[in-house]
């Protein structure tokens, strides 16, 4: 079919296209196991029997023929299975067949078209280190702008939220099997203007996660807080602190991206007396290690959304290694005045401004005069004398 002609002749490689030595776990078995990650999800779906079918999808990902489309998270190796792979769904989504298979590294979903005719599908997911808050959903497919997941086992109930209006509460979807009804995916929405951007709310027990569609094989977990005592984004707080920041999501879509955490670092009055703006930190974790988007936002008062103020990648800043971050902003005064405001997290002591402005300020916070178009290089002190730049 779908499938190249073999290339080889390994016994690991031959056990690894029979269907029948396809890994299957026991439904209840993640109640027990000391994992809780994708090698405890059982095998769901109403074509799990269909060996035809499994067959297929073994030889596609083994050997993936011309015709077949090929996806894969950044860092993740698209070679076939070591040996027999774990089964976690087979059975129909909309208007196509798939196959959700996992081999402790990897997921990989393989989709071909109910009608039979040609244009299989062939989607790598990097999932090593997964655990019980990141191993929640799985994408089954998209269709009209809607996107399908197949959820955890420990998944008791799935609803729909809008994260850009945390205040319009959750929508109900059904979950069958622990597939759940259709939801419009962010990933479909055009350039433009961002009105809304819908996530994944799972109940596991007492806890409460939100995940949100990047784009890949496996939804992001959303967090807010500081780096290292981060919590998910539930509960009425944690999503109203996402909400300005949710269209900033679309600069990390496809980017293998396992989390994103939103801390607010700090609070600046500003100097024309009108309130304070908020600075948010935004940190994209991949499943990779490598590759960390950091973004600095600035919202002022009354702001629908963030401005993205400065941004990095491979940085430790904002993150767990290194809860520390100094970013600085151009504002333009309603009076029509310039200022740099540049803020950073706690533990400045000072902050230092040179180049284009030159100013300086003790603690973390700094408000200075300025010309439209200003650069300006930013130096902050922490309290155990270690100097940091700002984020760029």
């Amino acid at each position: 079919g779908a499938a190249a002609p073999p290339y080889a002749r390994n016994p690991a490689a031959e056990a690894a296209l029979d269907p029948g030595k396809l890994g299957r776990v026991a439904p209840a078995a993640w109640e027990t196991s000391a994992r809780t990650d994708f090698s405890v999800w059982p095998a769901r779906g109403d074509l799990t029997g269909d060996e035809e079918l499994l067959r297929r999808a073994l030889a596609v990902w083994a050997r993936p023929g011309e015709s077949v489309g090929v996806s894969a998270t950044p860092g993740t190796q698209t070679g076939g299975p070591a040996g027999p792979p774990q089964l976690l769904y087979a059975g129909t989504v909309d208007n196509a067949r798939v196959v959700i298979l996992h081999d402790g590294l990897r997921l990989v979903r393989y989709a071909e078209p109910k009608d039979g005719s040609a244009g299989a599908a062939l989607d790598f997911a990097r999932t090593d280190g997964a655990g019980r808050a990141t191993a929640t959903a799985v994408v089954l497919g998209r269709a009209d702008g809607n996107v399908r997941y197949l959820t955890a086992p420990w998944v008791t109930e799935v609803a729909a939220r809008d994260l850009v209006e945390p205040d319009s509460g959750p929508r109900e979807l059904t979950l069958t099997d622990g597939v759940t009804s259709p939801l419009a995916s962010p990933v479909q929405q055009q350039s433009g203007a961002c009105t809304s951007w819908n996530v994944l709310e799972l109940t596991d027990g007492s806890d409460t996660r939100v995940v949100t569609d990047l784009g890949e094989l496996v939804p992001a977990r959303l967090t807010t807080g500081r780096p290292g005592s981060a919590k998910d984004a539930s509960g009425a707080k944690a999503l109203d602190d996402w909400a300005p920041y949710a269209c900033s999501l679309g600069a990390v879509r496809g980017q293998g991206v396992r989390s994103v955490n939103a801390w607010e670092f700090a609070a600046q009055p500003l100097p024309d007396g009108t309130g304070s703006g908020d600075w948010v930190c935004t940190r994209a974790e991949t499943w990779r290690g490598g590759g960390a988007r950091v973004l600095a936002q600035f919202r002022t008062p009354g702001g629908a959304q963030g401005a993205v103020a400065a941004k990095a990648q491979d940085v430790p800043a904002c993150g767990e290694r290194d809860p520390h971050v100094l970013a600085g902003v151009l504002w333009k005064s309603q009076g029509g005045h310039w200022y740099l405001l540049a803020a950073g997290s706690r533990g400045t002591t000072s902050i230092e401004a040179t180049g284009g402005i030159s100013d300086s300020a003790d603690g973390n916070l700094l408000t200075a005069k300025a010309e439209q178009g200003a650069r300006a290089e930013l130096k902050g002190t922490l309290d155990n004398g270690r100097t940091i730049g700002g984020l760029r």
